[in-house]
């Protein structure tokens, strides 16, 4: 993933984007000669510890490859929206010149991924990834050998994933004049997509030395 300077993100802003941007790709190195594995799954980021952990069945066709090649890579992308051409020109320049982008939010973490299958081990992990999305309880809690959820356990693996590096990007137009980021921002709101409120606040918090 290139990125350049303006789209560096300012100080821990992807590491609070992250606190709720949470469903991401798990990639995965297959065997020689053949694609990665990419598993899309929802994730709790623990900024403390310095990990990310998750589950998946434990029928999943991933686990042999996780445990023949440890190192993965953990990929969360969001908050984009196609920009026309128009909207870039800068002043001056006719409206048709301007260059069409897409504006986005990316964050990879390279992980060092550890398995997890000790049932005591797998109950805490599901209640540290359960606190995460459902702060206020209303779930029981898991614990090995206990009901709802013990004999459940065996169907699943845990999964925690010791972030070693970290690349983000935040593009949304730092390197454009505040007019085109202006442009942009009021086009956004006029075209209302999806999309385009969340990455509209990304584009005014830009600018020349962040993105």
């Amino acid at each position: 993933m290139l990125i350049h300077p303006w789209d560096t993100p300012r100080d821990d802003t992807w590491q609070r984007w992250l606190a709720t941007h949470d469903f991401g790709q798990l990639a995965v190195n297959g065997a020689p000669g053949e694609p990665p594995f990419v598993q899309p799954l929802h994730f709790a980021y623990d900024t403390e510890r310095g990990e990310a952990v998750t589950h998946l069945a434990r029928p999943n066709p991933l686990w042999p490859a996780v445990e023949s090649a440890p190192d993965v890579l953990l990929s969360v992308v969001d908050d984009y929206a196609f920009v026309p051409g128009p909207w870039q020109a800068e002043p001056g320049t006719p409206p048709e010149h301007g260059v069409p982008t897409s504006l986005y939010a990316a964050v990879q973490l390279r992980c060092r991924a550890h398995v997890v299958d000790d049932p005591a081990e797998k109950a805490a992990l599901l209640n540290r990834q359960v606190g995460h999305f459902q702060p206020e309880g209303v779930s029981a809690r898991a614990a090995a050998g206990e009901a709802p959820y013990g004999r459940l356990l065996s169907g699943i693996r845990g999964l925690r994933l010791e972030v070693t590096e970290v690349r983000a990007k935040f593009k949304y137009a730092g390197k454009r004049s505040q007019a085109v980021r202006d442009r942009i921002a009021a086009g956004l709101e006029d075209r209302g997509q999806a999309r385009d409120a969340a990455v509209r606040g990304h584009v005014l918090r830009a600018g020349p030395t962040a993105g």
